[in-house]
């Protein structure tokens, strides 16, 4: 260990000894005579300490703005994530090494390093919002918001391991502690302030700006006043025209965010939107014109297409159907069309719904296009509503309590679904169906996507339940409604239709239409045992492995 007095140029007129390796490594070469502040060392100490906090948890802002708004553009969260991740952690590596060209100026290039920060970070969603609105794609766009922030972020540690060696008494591995006791605790705050004080509060855009600016101003208060003695002059007079002019930029920004979110809005929906509410789980939009059926988009795929609704629908429900039906259970299908489709049929008792969105089932209610699009079922005294996660409510499903479930839920190539698409649920599923009960499950589109589409056969069957194959709605080349993979603006193309299981919980169940059904606009007892043939047609020789909580399997 170094003699602190022996080392200081202050205390001795010797030439001060050579450093060990170690300090050489996470060490500054300090200035002559030492940084002059206006605070004693110790109180200097503890402000660089509280600027990397403050730094930090902005830092993890963005990474978790950009990982959240990624998965709501683009879809597929797992793969997001990694995208931001990976990069972001590489990009780190990188700002790391370009920080010890700083070095040498460390407080003025702190200072300039955290107004380029807080703008970056601070508008990222904004731009990455408007790449996907007018553009249509937003993964470059992702990438290079994620390579620049863990550029930045990286250059962030050595610099102020820079600036705390100038005041700081400690020695070297103290200090090292300290700042990354400072760092890991800003992230920990800033990862618990995003989910739970800035999305519900402020949203992804607004969150974002407001973070931008304390960061600049954390960063900005730190070089100016704590170091301004190091600064010359005309460096003092850059920092205070850049921080000047992003705070300005950000707080212009955040003035226009509402203006600016509406008009991506109309560039994403078109120019008649009807109704746009963010709810706890997600933004709902609803489009078209008033003396026409709406059209739903939940987190900007498109779920509901007004016009032709009922070809998805009327296939969905009505085969599960035939044979007893008294008890319905819709898992999901906040929109109330299911909901629609079976209370048309005679002899229906009661009807559950389980949505996971109460905003989706206040919208089905109260907007009057979609009210009259599934028949004001709401207002059926037969129908009541559960908000709660599916998967969560049938683990406590009274036994053997439904003759019929409905299970109206994303796609399965979505990562948040696989979960609704599991052994484990569908485990669940057959615990609450009667005997002789059936389930009825949208698989996806079985030519475009087999793979998916027999691997939740597979899971059914798995899980001990008996499924048949068909599928509906291929005349007019027909739109899947629910979540697109692929993360398109508009609804995803399926030339072959929609493709469902029915399921039943002692013998595969005899495929066709109750006798007694209602009249139906787009389904025919010929047209679904055609769709069943082609189904079948495309089933592969192996079958494929079931899909479990911790071994999802849907991919293609």
């Amino acid at each position: 260990m170094i003699d602190r007095q022996q080392a200081s140029p202050r205390t001795s007129p010797q030439t001060p000894p050579r450093p060990s390796a170690q300090a050489s490594l996470t060490q500054a070469p300090p200035p002559q005579g030492g940084a002059q502040l206006p605070v004693r060392p110790d109180a200097g100490r503890y402000l660089v300490l509280a600027a990397v906090f403050v730094c930090a948890a902005c830092g993890l802002v963005y990474e978790l703005e950009l990982v959240a708004l990624a998965s709501y553009l683009i879809g597929d969260s797992v793969t997001q994530a990694s995208v931001v991740l990976s990069v972001m952690v590489f990009a780190m590596g990188i700002g790391s090494l370009l920080a010890k060209r700083l070095r040498c100026r460390a407080a003025v290039g702190f200072g300039m390093l955290e107004a380029a920060l807080a703008l970056i970070g601070g508008c990222s969603a904004m731009v990455l919002y408007a790449a996907f609105a007018w553009i249509g794609e937003s993964r470059l766009v992702l990438v290079g918001f994620s390579l620049a922030i863990g550029v930045l972020i990286g250059a962030e540690i050595p610099l102020l391991m820079s600036l705390i060696q100038r005041i700081s008494r400690r020695d070297a591995e103290g200090t090292v502690a300290d700042l990354f006791a400072a760092d890991y605790v800003g992230a920990l705050v800033g990862g618990l302030a995003f989910p739970f004080l800035l999305l519900p509060w402020l949203g992804q855009l607004t969150g974002a700006l407001l973070t931008g600016a304390v960061n600049a101003v954390a960063g900005g208060a730190l070089v100016l006043w704590l170091f301004r003695r190091d600064l010359t002059a005309r460096s003092r007079a850059l920092l205070l025209v850049v921080n000047a002019v992003v705070l300005a930029v950000l707080a212009l920004a955040t003035v226009l965010a509402g203006d600016f979110e509406r008009a991506a809005r109309r560039a994403v929906y078109g120019d008649h939107v009807r109704s746009a509410v963010h709810t706890d789980v997600q933004e709902v939009v609803l489009t078209g014109r008033r003396s026409g059926p709406p059209d739903l988009f939940l987190d900007g795929r498109l779920k509901v297409r007004g016009r032709d609704e009922h070809r998805y629908h009327e296939a969905l429900v009505h085969p599960a159907m035939r044979g007893p039906h008294a008890r319905v259970l819709i898992l999901g299908g906040g929109d109330g069309l299911a909901a629609r489709e079976a209370l048309r049929c005679a002899g229906v008792r009661a009807v559950t719904v389980v949505e996971l969105d109460a905003g989706v089932v206040r919208l089905a209610r109260r907007d009057p296009g979609l009210a009259a699009l599934n028949d004001h079922a709401y207002d059926d005294p037969r129908v009541r509503v559960v908000t709660a996660d599916a998967f969560s409510w049938l683990r406590f499903a009274p036994r053997g309590a439904y003759d019929v479930i409905v299970s109206d839920l994303p796609d399965p190539g979505f990562t948040e679904s696989t979960k609704l698409y599991s052994l484990e649920f569908y485990g669940l599923a057959r615990r609450a169906l009667a005997a002789r009960g059936r389930l009825v499950v949208h698989a996806g589109p079985a030519i475009a996507r087999p793979h998916t589409y027999w691997t939740v056969d597979a899971t059914l069957r798995a899980a001990g339940l008996y499924p048949r194959a068909y599928r509906a709605g291929a005349a007019g080349g027909n739109e899947v409604p629910g979540h697109d993979p692929e993360g398109s603006r508009g609804p995803r193309a399926a030339p072959d239709g929609w493709g469902f299981l029915v399921a039943a919980t002692d013998r595969p169940p005899r495929l066709g239409l109750d006798p007694a059904r209602p009249p139906l606009r787009s389904m025919t007892a010929d047209g679904l045992a055609e769709g069943a043939r082609d189904v079948e047609a495309t089933r592969p020789r192996g079958a494929p492995a079931p899909s479990t909580l911790v071994h999802p399997r849907y991919t293609d």
